[in-house]
């Protein structure tokens, strides 16, 4: 028997997750630094801790103290995952316009990217 450890590169891309986490408590940091080495070294995680959305887009999932909060983020080239923006979440559902706001990021990110491979 052996063990395979994962080792996805976490990348984040235009400031919008370091804003984010500016914002936390030093114990919300350190759950959320938790959760993100799960995605870095698992090969799966539970809904718990992240759900696909649509588009490519996921969104970690982490509570703390009753607050519930959400890192949207994607794959990139099955390897790598992007962290784009982050939010406390307060209603039931995610909010449209936060959906929307990462998917602009998404495109911005692939348009960057594509940009600086020419």
């Amino acid at each position: 028997m052996y063990f395979c450890i994962v080792r996805r590169k976490i990348l984040t891309y235009g400031g919008y997750f370091e804003r984010f986490i500016s914002t936390l408590a030093e114990k919300e940091r350190k759950k959320l630094d938790y959760i993100i080495s799960l995605l870095e070294t698992e090969e799966r995680l539970p809904v718990k801790f992240i759900k696909y959305l649509r588009n490519g887009l996921y969104e970690l999932r982490m509570e703390y103290a009753s607050n519930t909060y959400r890192v949207f983020f994607i794959f990139d080239d099955g390897q790598i995952v992007v962290l784009f923006n982050g939010f406390q979440k307060k209603t039931q559902k995610t909010p449209a316009s936060e959906i929307s706001k990462a998917l602009q990021i998404k495109e911005a990110y692939y348009a960057d990217k594509q940009s600086s491979n020419q």
